[in-house]
């Protein structure tokens, strides 16, 4: 990051359809992934620093994240302030469809940091689109979860076999995976201004 960055947290999905864990597959990694996105978020807010809040608005009126049902609202523990953008969503980009693009270069912004769930969903392909449109772009591994899946042929992979392989594909092709603790680390380190 340049010293005068003034990089994007993308917070994805997360949304209380997803406390639903028997809902989304079974189990899930990462229990502490909500934690350590609110301290991110936190962070953010302490430096004045830009906030996108991404909801997903499933268009199947029988999903756990309809609009209309308590799934859909965003966890307390990320939930938006006044005036920070809320960008909703029906598909698994945050940027198609909506107007994220337009909001993140009207603010200048060449970075971004990516966190919430899932990590092999919405949070992936956010991830390789932002990276595609050119964006230097942090995805942060322990500030993400997903689920278990069943595979193909009916085998089941558990959610951090999926979370950890969905990172590698991700990783230095489409952005940089990196810790929290790391993240800001970083950000201290390059004098972001504020």
């Amino acid at each position: 990051m340049t010293e005068r960055e003034r990089p994007a947290l993308l917070l994805i999905d997360i949304q209380k359809g997803f406390d639903d864990i028997e809902y989304w597959g079974g189990d899930r990694n990462n229990p502490e992934a909500e934690k350590r996105a609110g301290q991110l978020l936190l962070y953010w807010r302490e430096n004045r620093l830009p906030v996108f809040h991404v909801k997903h608005c499933s268009t199947n009126p029988e999903s756990r994240l309809a609009e209309g049902k308590i799934g859909n609202d965003f966890m307390d523990v990320v939930k938006p302030e006044a005036g920070e953008p809320v960008i909703r969503k029906n598909v698994n980009s945050a940027f198609i469809g909506t107007d994220l693009k337009q909001q993140l270069d009207a603010l200048n912004v060449k970075t971004v940091v990516i966190a919430g769930l899932t990590t092999d969903h919405c949070v992936s392909t956010t991830t390789r689109m932002a990276g595609n449109f050119g964006y230097e772009t942090y995805l942060v591994a322990d500030a993400c979860s997903t689920f278990d899946k069943v595979g193909v042929n009916g085998q089941k992979f558990s959610a951090q076999i999926i979370h950890d392989t969905a990172l590698a594909s991700l990783h230095n092709e489409f952005a940089t995976v990196i810790q929290a603790d790391e993240l800001l680390k970083l950000i201290g380190d390059s004098k972001v201004s504020i």
